[in-house]
């Protein structure tokens, strides 16, 4: 990566992990960016879908699982090991002024799983409901988007891990909502 470009990750970084601190954001965003805390979230996705749409409910749940699955293993597995750039807390740079809001998290930082999951899961369901439901779009965006900023808020990743995580998930969701699209043309 041009060092320029580093350079504005860590300050972006510091900004964002030190400038906005605040006791809120210290409660609220470890939460955030826990799968267990959206729990609620994917139960109601699921029992929207079947009790909507039936089998085709179904067919959207396990290409939504899929859609998921596939943007995490291509970028734990494939592209984190493939880079293999330092988290923050193990940055020689930056770990010497994080702050540490949760703990270090094992592997490689970029691009971010989280931001890589949640836009492919968020983008996957905007393309299938968007047109319906316009409002999809801005809560789909703003969900994933406040779990990717936690990602950099708690320490554990740079701005630029959770940006291409973010493009990267979103490409992933496109794909399979026109792979969706392929399977159930009626819908």
């Amino acid at each position: 990566m041009p060092e320029f470009i580093l350079n504005f990750d860590r300050h972006l970084f510091y900004f964002i992990n030190h400038d906005l601190t605040n006791p809120f954001f210290d409660v609220v965003m470890p939460y955030l960016r826990n799968p267990k805390f959206w729990i609620p979230l994917y139960i109601f996705i699921i029992g929207f879908c079947l009790w909507r749409y039936r089998k085709t409910g179904a067919i959207i749940i396990i290409m939504l699982a899929t859609t998921a699955g596939f943007a995490d293993f291509t970028s734990a597995s494939i592209i984190k090991y493939n880079v293999k750039r330092l988290r923050p807390c193990r940055d020689p740079i930056v770990s010497t002024t994080d702050i540490a809001r949760v703990p270090c998290g094992t592997g490689y930082s970029f691009p971010s799983t989280h931001a890589t999951d949640h836009f492919a899961m968020a983008i996957f369901m905007c393309m299938l409901f968007g047109k319906k439901w316009r409002w999809i779009w801005f809560w789909a965006i703003l969900w994933a988007g406040l779990i990717s900023f936690a990602q950099v808020y708690v320490g554990v990743h740079f701005p630029v891990d959770v940006i291409c995580g973010a493009i990267y998930g979103s490409l992933v969701g496109v794909l399979f909502a026109y792979l969706f699209k392929k399977i159930q043309p009626a819908f």
